[in-house]
């Protein structure tokens, strides 16, 4: 039987200096046995094969009701009759939450991201059908992403595009203390071609990426550097037929991403619904059981109960990395059995909320760790299956 090589994977939360120009990071171990290495950045995160990136529209309630709950852990919402006299409720269920893991025994939970519009967020009434800013605070700070969806959700003829892109980032920047980087294209009654419009305001507002009608994707083959800068993406939109629970279109769905699984490329994946709750809105939404039986779903083949190859992570936390990856330069030290690998990233923008990156090190030996750089906690692997090491910034 031919032998396995092991993988040393070290995931490293960069640290900038002052000018966000470059960063620099090393780590030192000690090889058990006298051999060669090599190494190289990760496609993706934890050296996952796919990444899933999916998105609720609009700011409507269910996200932190429903979904957060169930991906997080914790009590799914009772039905909830809204003002939209929709419903913005699950089946009432505890929830242990779904998740993957990151490769060192501990694990990562589930998380999306919500496109928002901040002119349309509001606490009041109680039976409201949007998001409360509390409740976006919640879920930004419990890792999803916040993607700019325009301030009103305009696309009518005559709307100020750069100002509905504007005010969005500005006023959630103002509530909440963070800047949006990522624009999602609001649809609607609109002209054509204004997508174009959206596009242009987004990337000169500073958004690195933009999610509109037409793009790359909604399968992304991240095997190769991640181009143009400024990307333009599609996603797919996934919808329940009127208000009748269908599973067998979600098995249709779980059947494109296996096929996604069996691609010899890493793959990014970005789709999107609405509403997520007892009620189909406007037709665009989501069914709770089918949401439901998705990610459950997900998790038993692709999470820590299945083959643990898939990244669910919301567009930001993705786009991240994949810049970061195609923007690192790595450099190996050896000298008997003391290693150093030495990771440089320059020209860092300041806004990157997430600066991890994953290396992937050839090696036939067991190690210890000597010495990092990072003011971190490390947790690894080494004296047993020697493969990972993780590294966490506090």
């Amino acid at each position: 039987m031919k032998k396995v090589t092991p993988l040393l994977i070290l995931t490293l939360m960069l640290v900038q200096n002052s000018a966000f120009a470059q960063s620099v990071n090393e780590i030192r171990f000690k090889l058990k046995k006298l051999v060669k290495i090599s190494a190289t950045i990760a496609p993706l995160k934890y050296n996952k094969k796919l990444a899933f990136s999916f998105t609720l529209d609009d700011g409507y309630r269910s996200a932190y009701t429903c979904a957060y709950p169930l991906l997080n852990g914790g009590r799914v919402s009772p039905p909830i009759p809204d003002e939209y006299k929709s419903d913005s409720g699950g089946d009432g269920e505890l929830s242990a939450g779904l998740y993957y893991t990151n490769g060192c025994g501990e694990r990562v939970p589930f998380r999306l991201a919500v496109a928002l519009n901040a002119g349309i967020v509001y606490d009041r009434p109680d039976n409201r059908a949007r998001l409360s800013w509390s409740e976006v605070e919640k879920l930004y700070d419990s890792g999803w992403d916040i993607l700019n969806h325009g301030y009103h959700h305009l696309s009518k003829h005559g709307t100020d595009y750069n100002s509905e892109v504007l005010a969005n980032i500005r006023f959630v920047r103002q509530k909440l203390g963070f800047t949006m980087t990522q624009f999602v294209v609001p649809g609607g009654d609109h002209d054509p071609g204004y997508e174009h419009d959206y596009e242009k305001d987004a990337f000169a507002a500073g958004s690195f990426t933009v999610a509109s009608y037409v793009g790359a994707g909604p399968a992304i083959n991240v095997g190769r550097p991640l181009k143009p800068t400024q990307l333009i993406y599609a996603r797919d939109l996934l919808s329940s037929y009127k208000d009748s629970v269908s599973l067998s279109s979600v098995d249709w769905q779980l059947a494109k991403i296996d096929s996604m699984m069996q691609s010899p490329q890493p793959i990014w994946y970005n789709a999107f619904t609405h509403n997520a709750g007892n009620r189909n809105l406007w037709t665009i939404s989501l069914l709770y059981p089918e949401f439901k039986y998705l990610m459950t779903s997900l998790y038993e083949r692709y999470g820590q109960k299945g083959n643990d190859k898939l990244w669910m992570a919301p567009t930001q936390e993705v786009y991240e990395y994949l810049w970061m990856r195609d923007h690192a330069k790595i450099t190996i030290e050896q000298h008997g059995k003391d290693v150093t690998i030495k990771v440089r990233v320059s020209k860092l923008p300041p806004s990157f909320r997430n600066t991890a990156l994953t290396l992937i090190v050839d090696s036939k030996s067991k190690f210890y760790l000597v010495k990092s750089s990072l003011q971190s906690k490390i947790s690894d692997n080494g004296n047993s299956a020697h493969n990972l090491i993780n590294f966490s910034i506090r």
